[in-house]
């Protein structure tokens, strides 16, 4: 049984300046972020041990629901990631995984974590019971380097802690595909589709800048380029996933799992009127709609395989969401889990997530595979956080950036239907990989630009 933890108060600082004096520069460490200005939720801050388990043989959280643990819902376990390609092979479809993407599996086994309740404005340290006071002393020392940072930049009128600096000139991004080879994909998806084979195909690409990139900077520049409630900075070793993540794959708490798939995206207008129109137009979409809610019934599947019988249900149907690029369409699936379930069984059921690959789900894996050529790597994944007590909460890999010793990727991708219209597919892909190509100082190839793409 893991040591029991502990949890200590620490005076409020904000999260980034926090980051900036300490884990930014650690081998392996990570922030789960609630975003900036978050006035609700949770963020995380801590460090780890690669190759020490994973969190895969944990009992998931059953029960009714109990008094809030002081410090949070997240009082200790793994902090990690699970990339796409060995989630395909292990849901039986074919997969091949490139190791220069980064491991498809890594998790931190978190020694220490500072919790940032924002919406008390309160801060925890969290540790076992015999090292609970060397935890405490080192953010300590954070929090004071911190403060020290800050004195300095003000005299000097610089940016404050926590605040990256422009990311300079901008680098040369390349992308996998042209948009014409994109647009070709594409109507490969419809052929299938008008077969039988699919109903749906989420059609990825990728973007590489080849330049080395500072993770922790980047990781700065993407939440402020793409504010989100599931934003993240894991270091393990040599390389990171920064993510700006809206979709929250799983979370399982008090024997209830839930999943919050998005499927529907407009870009956000130039004006309040615009910005409006779009996205009632996208909440009135008939291709959009049917997008959402044949994912749903997918997850209500594969969550069925999981959950006490009766017990798993669409609580939310066809919301909008709106971020600082996107407007998106979101639902909500939920479910009882059944008793003994553990967390590599909800991964069996569940991961890859439907909103990545289309239903049916394997036929989709099958055809992607195909018409991609290519691996996903670490991107269309999931990551985030699995406590010792069973509880977790992951997100999709998604408006993510993922950083290695050569430079870094991202991917970017959309769902295909019957209806999709080829030029707004490849719309949608420049909108969600603009915001992270930016935060890596880099801009879309020509031919992905806006101006280059047919009207």
């Amino acid at each position: 049984m893991p040591p029991r933890s502990v949890a200590v108060p620490l005076p409020w600082t904000d999260p980034a300046v926090l980051f900036a004096a300490g884990p930014a520069r650690l081998p392996h460490a990570f922030w789960l972020d609630a975003g900036p200005d978050a006035d609700s939720g949770w963020s995380w801050i801590g460090t780890g041990c690669p190759g020490e388990g994973t969190p895969r043989g944990i009992a998931l959280a059953a029960g009714a629901a109990g008094a809030a643990a002081v410090g949070g819902p997240f009082r200790g376990g793994h902090v990690g990631w699970l990339g796409y390609d060995a989630g395909a092979a292990e849901a039986s479809a074919p997969a091949t995984a490139d190791p220069d993407d980064g491991p498809q599996e890594a998790w931190l086994r978190v020694e220490r974590v500072v919790a940032f309740d924002h919406a008390a404005r309160s801060a925890w340290v969290i540790a076992t019971e015999t090292d609970i006071d060397d935890a405490v002393a080192e953010a300590a020392a954070w929090r004071d380097a911190a403060t020290t940072a800050a004195r300095t930049a003000d005299a000097a009128g610089g940016a404050p802690a926590g605040v990256a600096a422009g990311a300079g000139e901008r680098a040369a991004a390349s992308a996998r595909h042209t948009p014409a080879q994109y647009r070709d994909l594409i109507a490969r998806c419809r052929d299938a589709i008008r077969a039988g084979d699919a109903y749906q195909l989420c059609l990825t690409t990728r973007f590489t800048v080849p330049a080395p990139v500072d993770p922790a900077d980047t990781y700065l520049r993407l939440r402020a380029e793409l504010p989100a409630h599931h934003g993240a900075f894991i270091r393990i070793g040599e390389h990171a996933l920064l993510s700006a993540s809206p979709e929250r794959f799983l979370e399982v708490a008090d024997g209830i799992v839930r999943t919050r798939p998005i499927k529907g995206t407009r870009p956000r207008g130039a004006t309040p009127a615009s910005d409006a129109a779009l996205a009632q137009e996208l909440r009135g979409s008939v291709k959009e709609q049917a997008e959402n809610v044949m994912i749903v019934d997918l997850m209500r599947n594969d969550l069925q395989r999981v959950c006490l019988p009766g017990t798993v249900a669409a609580e939310r149907l066809l919301e909008v969401e709106s971020f600082s690029a996107v407007h998106q369409l979101v639902s909500t699936v939920a479910g009882r889990l059944r008793p003994g379930t553990t967390f590599v069984d909800l991964l069996q059921a569940a991961f890859p997530a439907g909103s990545m690959t289309g239903a049916p789900k394997l036929s989709a894996m099958t055809l992607l595979h195909g018409l991609e050529q290519a691996p996903r790597g670490i991107y269309a994944g999931c990551f985030g956080w699995v406590g010792d007590d069973g509880r977790a909460d992951l997100a999709m890999t998604i408006r993510s950036i993922v950083t290695h010793p050569g430079g870094a990727y991202v991917g970017a991708g959309g769902g295909i239907t019957w209806l999709s219209d080829p030029d707004a597919e490849v719309a949608e892909v420049a909108v969600k990989a603009r915001g992270p190509l930016a935060a890596l100082g880099a801009a879309l190839p020509d031919a992905w630009a806006p101006a280059h793409q047919p009207a």
